[in-house]
């Protein structure tokens, strides 16, 4: 069926011409004489959502120019968006107006669930651009908590040609707004019988290839010790919770078949967390899973003080580190604490360089949550945070990042597993009307934020320490110099 011609004058505003993007290809035979007002790089994962991402990809396809439409099954971001910034240094070299012009307006969506979001904002952070395209998240998961958080809801969206279009028109209105990104380091030591590997034996989600081993020559690494980094945009959460969510994905992992829509993922989820007992009594279960049964934990409320013990009461099960109001489908676990009744305490910001610390005692606490002011139990606001695990009761927990989830192994002598959680720096997200996200200059609307660069208490921090390893394949050549890109 043949586009209108009004149809057609709206989409080439998103539209970018092949010769922009690829090297090999030339201007001649397009019309390049008016810049587009939203140029959209876009990535989806064709395996989210059932058959929605395969049918998403189609009709962006269908709509814009194959060439600025992927894949990240057939092609990674990382080595994508090295081959287009390439190209785009090429012609800024050479003078084209265009192509520059396309540079400063560019966008990027992407379709998937959190992990794929977080896949792209890790690529994007580690490129190091003077101007990093903003990121518009397209809710393809289950959870959809980055989406949702921004606005952009956490329904699964429709795939015909008409909501396609309803979506880029909101991309075109979206403001850019900046968050914190932070950066999670795990050490243990090197067992005496082999190699302890804190990852189970599935194959990695995309949100974790940044979560790799560190090479021996990193200066992060330490003999004697097995070290891993990544990092987060959304939280980082360990016991009752991620032991669901692992659940749950190696569920799917086995039976893909039965994970074919949102509901019946949910409900899944549900069942998950019944049958493995966290909706029992707090009294009536084990006490061997209680957080501070096997763990230690210490915090730097600000840059540059001292680390603190944090106090764990009684009976807390499940702690999350929550950058975003959005977690678990949705929920706030951390709320919006009064300034008169809780003045140790501040609402949560998505750009002051602080992380909320919450916790629960079962999945029925969990369910507070529902309630209109419902909240976890807030234990601190903090710059960083370390997690000393040491041998207890049981051999291993559950971990999860932005949605992802691995099971890690405890020590069984008197070693310690150390995971530490720092402020890394900011990225630029969009964000619609609708958005939940606060920002701390300016706490009732989101707004554009000019790049103001890295806060000087972060400068002292190693290049490799500030990177999240997402985008190890980009290398560019000796010829460009990255600090021009823009």
């Amino acid at each position: 069926m043949e586009k209108s011609s009004s149809g057609s004058e709206f989409l080439n505003g998103f539209k970018i011409p092949k010769y922009v993007l690829e090297s090999n290809s030339k201007s001649d035979g397009e019309n390049v004489s008016d810049v587009p007002e939203c140029p959209v790089l876009v990535f989806i994962n064709s395996k989210s959502g059932g058959q929605l991402g395969g049918n998403l990809l189609v009709t962006y396809r269908q709509l814009l120019n194959d060439c600025q439409v992927f894949d990240v099954g057939e092609e990674a971001p990382d080595k994508v968006l090295r081959r287009i910034y390439v190209n785009l240094e090429t012609h800024k070299r050479n003078g084209d107006e265009f192509a520059i012009k396309i540079q400063e307006k560019l966008r990027i969506i992407v379709a998937g669930g959190d992990g794929t979001a977080g896949w792209l904002l890790g690529v994007v952070s580690d490129l190091k651009l003077a101007h990093p395209p903003p990121i518009a998240t397209v809710p393809l998961g289950t959870g959809n908590n980055l989406p949702f958080a921004f606005g952009w809801g956490k329904k699964n969206p429709g795939t015909d040609p008409r909501a396609v279009e309803l979506f880029l028109r909101q991309v075109k209105g979206a403001k850019e707004m900046k968050i914190d990104s932070w950066h999670l380091l795990m050490r243990m030591k090197i067992p005496k019988g082999g190699p302890l590997d804190p990852i189970a034996p599935l194959e990695l989600p995309h949100s974790l290839h940044s979560f790799g081993r560190v090479s021996e020559t990193n200066e992060l690494n330490m003999d004697g010790f097995h070290t891993f980094r990544g990092g987060f945009w959304n939280y980082f959460s360990m016991g009752m919770d991620a032991e669901v969510s692992y659940a749950f994905h190696s569920e799917r992992k086995l039976h893909p078949e039965k994970f074919k829509n949102q509901l019946v993922n949910q409900s899944t989820y549900a069942k998950l967390g019944w049958s493995q007992g966290w909706f029992s009594p707090s009294l009536s279960q084990d006490s061997a899973r209680n957080i501070a049964k096997f763990a230690k934990v210490m915090i730097m409320k600000n840059h540059g003080d001292q680390w603190e013990e944090l106090f764990l009461p009684p009976g807390i099960k499940s702690i999350v580190c929550l950058n975003l109001p959005s977690f678990s489908g949705g929920f706030n676990p951390w709320g919006t604490p009064s300034r008169w009744k809780h003045n140790k305490f501040t609402p949560p910001f998505v750009d002051d360089g602080h992380i909320e610390i919450v916790g629960f005692t079962s999945a029925w606490h969990g369910l507070v949550l529902l309630a209109p002011k419902g909240h976890g139990t807030r234990l601190a606001q903090a710059n960083r945070i370390k997690f000393l695990f040491h041998k207890g009761a049981i051999d291993q927990t559950y971990m999860r990042i932005d949605g992802e989830p691995w099971k890690q192994p405890l020590p069984s002598d008197d070693d310690t597993v150390m995971v530490e959680i720092s402020h890394l720096g900011q990225v630029n997200i969009l964000a619609t009307k609708e958005c939940r996200s606060k920002s701390m200059h300016n706490p009732l609307t989101p707004r554009a934020q000019e790049d103001e660069g890295v806060d000087s208490d972060e400068e002292t921090l190693e290049e490799e320490f500030r990177k999240f390893g997402a985008a190890d394949t980009f290398k560019l050549p000796e010829e460009i110099d990255i600090s021009h890109l823009s």
